[in-house]
């Protein structure tokens, strides 16, 4: 084969040989490599590193590794980068693209893309009597163009695009060949395999040699509950070794460790162990007689369950695999895509590329606040409404007043007719103080003030739902610095009736109060209120704590910024709100406030079908019931982004929005998996536990298959035990049902327990 894919195992680079054209573009042509193209051409180049690799120019090596790969395939992959001018004339005319195409049949052309920045990639058949470098200079002779000299060896590897036509743009199947290899011979015009071994490999070539008869050949593909087992074995070094890999001096006792932790998930077989247990002692036979020793050892062992090491390996894989489902990785979002609807690029124009993300989330709560009496109908026939409350978490002083500005002028026409309302209102009050025994002018029905300050009693909250829902069924909005704030919205002031309020808005239930006294504010009216709020890591959990599992967080639309965007940044310097930003924000603005009644739209209602299936997939796929719980309403809030966009951009749909609003619903879930994830797995377990207990249970069970004295004290307290449970542990000992290890001090539940 000419062609590699790139991955990585236990650290090493390694590669695979692709063998057709199908799994070839199936490779380049998923969701995941288009989602981070598009961040990478907007401007995410750090992105680059999460795409799809290939070589085209070297053979792996017995042993599957690519780094100092000497073996050359008869195919030669070529690097074209330019300038940013170059690139922008190049776009404009397709000069160097038609000139290389036409020279496809003297180049040996085998495949030509466009790169993920600047520039092409393009494979051709090798010269037989030439070397890499004279290869890539004849090449760069016969096209008239120079080629990047940074990418000259044999283990290059190219950042691959996607499978669309305008990236790639040429494809020969025999790139896909298989052995005998074929080759280019300048010196007889043809082609076939090359006379000697220096140039191209042979067909034996490509065949590694035989390992020693002790040996089995890894499975790289072997998988442990569809996670490879390469990748336990990498997660078991990073936790457990600092990431590193056995060398001399340790590589018995750390193989041996390994062995003993993964066997339980190799069903104790030696062939499976073999098959996936990487041998640290190099080639030959002596060395692998020690590594399957090693393996053989570790299996003689009394089997004790699944060790505490092997079920930390896999919680953390879990939870990385979670963040994949949202597309992204646990320290990196789903990155934006690449065009953006018109609204959302205007409103994020004036920010740098690590803030983008928060503002186009926080921008909808100030955006919806213009809508009144619009209804929308979600797929199960539920009308909604555009409720959105949006919460940025960020580190202290990273940044999170970029979304003042935006919702400054996005709200600018409503301040402006609240200083009317607020102004009448103030005169009513003047003229008819209270307390006052003489009969009250009515106050005037059509005050309604949507803008509101952090700090309110229930009876001025509950005055601004009732004249909003009476002047138009309009929402009220709050903004906070801190969400801590929020609490200063209602008379109580505590977190509890905050997370009542936000269950309620989301719904638009029914909220107010009643009063007996003729001068108090009495009032029943859907509660309509918009708010945005920011607030750091530790205090988003904490505020809400009591509302993981409750169906609050669910509601919420959740954004961030991570230091490590902020960092990518050179100097972010915010740009100018000015008066002409104002006027390209006043159409859109118009829109939303001329809309009215029940608004519907076939293509976002579809959109919303193919997410729900989307999330469901992934859910059991990823094995979580926190991702599965939060999409529910994670697909709801993005679906209403999409709707109003869609009144934004006068009743039109197009593939901008739908990006975005896929993008937006996955952003969503990755910062709530990141911030409260685990600790609604936690709980949503302990739900299921508590539902299936019936009547008292055996100590024993309740506990792990391995657990320390702390863990048994802490399940004999929870179970209203009284004392040290030194005897309780004793007869269990005595009884054979536990064993205990001096080296970790663990006990361990005991074949003959498991097998009761």
């Amino acid at each position: 084969m000419s062609v590699h894919v790139i991955y990585y195992k236990d650290g090493a680079k390694m590669m695979r040989p692709i063998t057709s054209r199908a799994e070839y573009v199936a490779l380049r042509d998923s969701e995941r490599q288009k989602t981070i193209l598009r961040a990478v051409r907007s401007g995410d180049t750090k992105q680059k590193q999460r795409l799809v690799q290939m070589n085209y120019s070297c053979a792996p090596q017995a042993d599957g590794t690519l780094r100092g790969s000497r073996t050359a395939t008869c195919s030669v992959g070529m690097d074209i980068d330019l300038s940013e001018a170059e690139n922008a004339a190049e776009r404009a005319s397709n000069a160097i693209r038609d000139h290389i195409l036409q020279q496809k049949e003297a180049l040996g052309l085998l495949m030509l893309e466009r790169s993920a920045t600047k520039g092409y990639h393009l494979v051709f058949r090798r010269h037989t009597e030439l070397s890499q470098v004279d290869n890539l200079r004849w090449a760069s002779n016969l096209l008239g163009v120079k080629f990047d000299d940074g990418a000259k060896d044999l283990t290059r590897v190219f950042f691959t695009t996607t499978a669309d036509a305008d990236e790639l743009l040429y494809l020969d199947d025999a790139l896909f060949d298989a052995t005998p290899l074929q080759c280019y011979s300048s010196e007889t015009g043809s082609i076939g395999q090359p006379d000697t071994p220096d140039g191209c490999d042979k067909a034996s070539a490509m065949t590694p040699e035989p390992l020693p008869e002790s040996t089995v050949v890894q499975n790289t593909n072997a998988t442990y509950n569809g996670i490879p087992y390469s990748r336990i074995i990498a997660k078991y070094w990073e936790l457990f070794n600092d990431g590193k890999q056995p060398v001399e001096g340790d590589r018995n006792v750390k193989t041996y460790e390994l062995a003993m932790t993964l066997r339980c998930v190799c069903d104790y077989s030696l062939e499976r162990m073999l098959s996936v247990v990487p041998n640290y002692w190099g080639d030959g036979a002596e060395a692998a007689t020690e590594w399957r020793n090693t393996i053989e050892n570790a299996l003689k062992e009394p089997r004790k369950g699944m060790p505490y090491r092997m079920r930390q390996v896999l919680q953390a894989l879990h939870g990385e695999r979670v963040f994949e489902a949202a597309g992204g990785t646990t320290t990196t979002p789903p990155p934006m895509p690449e065009r953006l609807p018109r609204l959302i690029a205007l409103l994020t124009r004036n920010v740098p590329t690590a803030y983008k993300p928060a503002v186009a989330s926080a921008v909808f709560p100030a955006l919806s606040t213009h809508l009144h009496g619009v209804r929308f109908r979600y797929w199960d026939n539920v009308e909604h409404e555009a409720t959105f409350m949006n919460v940025l978490v960020g580190r202290q002083s990273i940044g999170k007043g970029c979304i003042k500005k935006p919702i400054e002028l996005i709200m600018a026409d409503v301040v402006e007719r609240d200083k009317v309302g607020r102004a009448r209102e103030a005169e009513w009050k003047r003229q008819n103080p209270s307390g006052k025994t003489k009969a009250k002018d009515p106050r005037p029905q059509d005050i309604c003030i949507q803008m509101l300050i952090d700090n309110l009693t229930d009876a001025v909250f509950n005055q601004r739902i009732v004249d909003a829902d009476r002047n138009g069924q309009r929402f009220v909005y709050t903004q906070v610095d801190e969400i801590e704030a929020l609490r200063k919205v209602t008379s109580r002031g505590t977190t509890d009736e905050v997370l009542l309020l936000v269950r309620k808005a989301f719904d638009n239930a029914l909220a107010g109060q009643e009063r007996v006294g003729a001068d108090s504010v009495s009032g029943i009216a859907p509660l309509r209120w918009n708010w945005n709020a920011s607030t750091t890591p530790p205090n988003v959990r904490r505020f809400f704590a009591k509302g993981i599992n409750d169906g609050t967080v669910s509601r919420l639309d959740v954004a961030t910024i991570q230091m490590c965007d902020v960092e990518a940044d050179d100097a972010p310097v915010m740009g100018i709100y000015d008066e002409k930003f104002a006027l390209e924000l006043k159409p859109y603005i118009a829109r939303l406030e001329a809309a009215s009644g029940l608004i519907e739209c076939p293509s976002a209602k579809k959109l919303a079908l193919e997410m729900r299936q989307e999330n469901s997939d992934q859910s059991r796929l990823y094995d979580s019931e926190a991702y599965r719980v939060l999409s529910y309403r994670a697909n709801v809030i993005a679906w209403l982004k999409g709707m109003l966009l869609y009144i934004a951009h006068g009743f039109k749909w197009d593939k901008t929005i739908a990006d975005f609003v896929r993008w937006s619903e996955q952003y969503n879930l990755w910062c709530k998996m990141l911030y409260f994830g685990q600790q609604l797995e936690e709980e949503l377990r302990l739900e299921i536990d508590i539902q299936n207990a019936s009547g008292p249970r055996n100590l024993l069970d309740l506990l792990g298959n391995e657990f320390n004295r702390e863990q048994y004290r802490l399940m004999r307290s929870s179970q209203g035990k009284a004392g040290d449970g030194e005897s309780t542990l004793r007869t269990w000992m005595s009884r054979g049902y536990i064993a205990y290890d001096e080296v970790s001090g663990l006990f361990h539940k005991t074949e003959k327990y498991l097998k009761r």
